[in-house]
């Protein structure tokens, strides 16, 4: 439920069948060895890292963009901004999508001419003239309609499904950018030169009808969902420091304040090759996709990668809580700070997420929701909200009628003293390591997931062969491991609490309300 709001579904069981008869059973290193074998990579001449996995299945090829940046780039004022960029990389280039290039441009220039104009007058102080703010407003969105008269609508996303091209999407987390699609091999070529336009040239057209469209993405999955509500004041309590306490979506008053000149200054930062990976996995030929991505994504100007975030979260050193009163169904959440994915323990805190809330064979289900039937479901996780800087494992449960948070809360604080005080038994402890070889073959089913995986390894461990080393870190895992991590990270001074609570009829808040 929690990883809807932040997190990626898994792939389906069909993908395992579809893996094991293109590649041979996982074998620790004899598998890597055989991926060795079809995997290139080439970093070019600006900084750029390009992947190129050959899979000559079916005349099809599918690619991964990460661009390393997300809501823990943003600063005050700008949030919501690398989602923001997301969606203008699908308004097109000085090539697709307009009518004139040229006089688009100058009537863009207008927009934010006029723009700041009004954002002055209606932040004067001490107080705003309201006849100058309306007039202001008003010269805005006149120049506004003057650029939309060239904007061809949707053109860069009706060109590649008029190639062949399926599954055209991106996503924003805290921690990176991702774009993909899937088109047919012999339109590769056009695909190299699409993907590295939108980022040489982007244009951004719309940005302000497309910033109406983030906020109502804002009220419709934050601020109509008591879950959503809920996750982001519990994520502004549990991070004091580190930026993983902004949503994503953005504060609402930032939505409605930076410009299409913020973004751009944002793309110009972070938008360079030596933070970008660029994957690429089917039916392709690696001289050919080198010499594409030499001759298309090598025309990206060489910039310096970003500086590295400087705050990192204070120790907790108390217990914090976050109550929210709505008449919705209760829900209790807590996460406790754990170190980020390159740490040696965090394959420790996936096997204690995969104990605790993998299937009905877990503890949380058989204890929470098979056994007392307190919670209609209950889970625990690693890596919230990312995984590139320390995070939070959490646990959540959703009472079941009749019951409360605070009975969840105590059958789920029961589960993690036993992983305290008691060794796993030898049968949860492979079946962790059996399922975490089951979920690397789901992973790589397709070429979609493939170039997904390979991408993200390499953009967050600097080496795709990591992936496969993951797994060997699982399998590594001891009893003794388990109890360490947990005594380690789960005591009371490190926790988070947060919790939907239903107003009764006639309460005080209610009646304060009224």
């Amino acid at each position: 439920m929690i990883r809807a709001l932040c997190g990626r579904s898994g792939r389906g069981l069909a993908a395992v069948f579809t893996m094991a008869l293109a590649f041979p059973a996982l074998d620790g290193a004899q598998d890597l060895a055989s991926f060795e074998k079809r995997i290139t990579v080439k970093t070019l001449e600006n900084g750029l890292t390009l992947i190129v996995c050959e899979r000559p299945v079916a005349p099809v090829f599918s690619f991964y963009t990460h661009v390393d940046v997300g809501g823990a780039q943003e600063v005050d004022g700008i949030t919501g901004i690398a989602h923001m960029f997301e969606h203008m990389a699908f308004k097109g280039t000085d090539r697709i999508g307009t009518r004139d290039s040229a006089a688009e441009k100058a009537a863009l220039e207008k927009v934010e001419e006029a723009y700041r104009a009004y954002d002055a007058e209606r932040r004067r102080e001490p107080a705003p003239d309201p006849e100058k703010v309306a007039g202001a407003e008003k010269a805005w969105k006149e120049a506004m309609a003057a650029a939309d008269t060239y904007v061809v609508q949707n053109e860069f996303g009706e060109v590649i499904d008029r190639e062949g091209g399926v599954g055209m999407n991106a996503f924003t987390n805290w921690d990176e950018t991702g774009y993909f699609y899937s088109m047919p091999s012999n339109r590769i070529e056009l695909w190299a030169y699409l993907e590295s336009e939108r980022f040489l040239k982007p244009v951004f057209r719309e940005f302000y009808k497309e910033r109406d469209v983030v906020m109502e993405e804002r009220r419709l999955r934050t601020e109509s969902q008591p879950v959503g509500r809920l996750v982001e004041q519990f994520m502004s309590v549990a991070f004091q420091a580190h930026p993983y306490h902004h949503p994503v979506v953005g504060w609402m008053s930032d939505l409605q304040a930076f410009s299409a000149t913020d973004a751009k200054k944002f793309y110009e930062t972070h938008y360079v090759p030596a933070n970008m990976v660029v994957t690429v996995v089917g039916d392709v030929k690696t001289p050919q996709m080198i010499a594409l991505a030499e001759e298309y994504f090598g025309r990206l100007p060489a910039a310096p990668k970003p500086p590295a975030l400087r705050t990192v979260e204070p120790k907790q050193i108390a217990e914090k809580q976050v109550i929210l009163y709505d008449r919705s169904q209760p829900f209790y959440l807590e996460g406790y700070h754990k170190p980020a994915a390159l740490d040696a323990d965090n394959a420790i805190y996936d096997a204690i997420s995969d104990i605790m809330s993998n299937g009905r064979v877990s503890r949380l289900y058989r204890s929470l929701v098979r056994d007392k039937k307190i919670a209609a479901v209950a889970g625990g996780f690693n890596g919230f909200p990312g995984e590139k800087y320390p995070n939070l494992f959490a646990f959540y449960g959703v009472p079941t009628p009749g019951h409360t948070n605070e009975e969840v809360r105590d059958a789920i604080r029961a589960e993690i003293d036993r992983l305290k005080a008691e060794d796993v038994s030898d049968e949860e402890l492979q079946m962790v390591k059996t399922r975490a070889k089951a979920d690397l073959i789901r992973g790589l089913g397709n070429n979609n997931g493939l170039a997904f995986q390979l991408g993200e390894y390499q953009a967050l461990y600097g080496d795709w062969r990591e992936l496969f080393r993951d797994v060997d870190r699982i399998t590594r895992v001891t009893k003794a491991d388990v109890r360490r991590a947990a005594n380690t990270a789960f005591v009371d001074s490190n926790r988070t609490v947060a919790m939907i609570v239903t107003e009764e009829p006639g309460s005080q808040a209610e009646t304060e309300a009224e």
